[in-house]
């Protein structure tokens, strides 16, 4: 099932992307995915699939497909970050640049959009494919 483009939209104004030049869809549809949470009925984005060995993790049929843009948006920023990190500050026949601004509000952005994310509670079934091939 391909990713509604809105959501990319979505997401290239809320990381200020406004060209695929740094950032293609196809990258920004992998970030999104990355970041698919429990739908509105709590179904999960895939199960644990206990016929084969080892199990493998599948889509969950029934899921809605739901996805946390603050969590992605979070993670573009802080690479924004990243590539700003060598940036400084330096002077010139008395004009000022401040270039380090631009690392310091993108790890502000990436606060403001952690600070954001979906909160839930994660479900550990350890053992649960063990548990359910037990011979009694």
């Amino acid at each position: 099932m391909a990713l509604d483009p809105d959501l990319i939209a979505q997401l290239r104004r809320m990381v200020d992307e406004r060209t695929a030049e740094v950032y293609s869809d196809a990258l920004l549809t992998a970030i999104i995915e990355a970041h698919a949470v429990p739908d509105a009925r709590g179904e999960a984005p895939g199960v644990w699939e206990c016929s084969t060995v080892p199990p493998t993790w599948e889509v969950n049929p029934l899921w809605v497909a739901t996805y946390d843009l603050h969590a992605a948006a979070a993670v573009v920023w802080e690479e924004k970050a990243a590539t700003l990190a060598g940036e400084y500050d330096l002077t010139s026949e008395g004009i000022v640049y401040r270039n380090s601004q631009r690392y310091e509000h993108a790890l502000e952005m990436a606060r403001h959009h952690r600070a954001r994310r979906v909160v839930g509670v994660v479900r550990v079934n350890v053992g649960t494919c063990e548990r359910d091939n037990v011979r009694t």
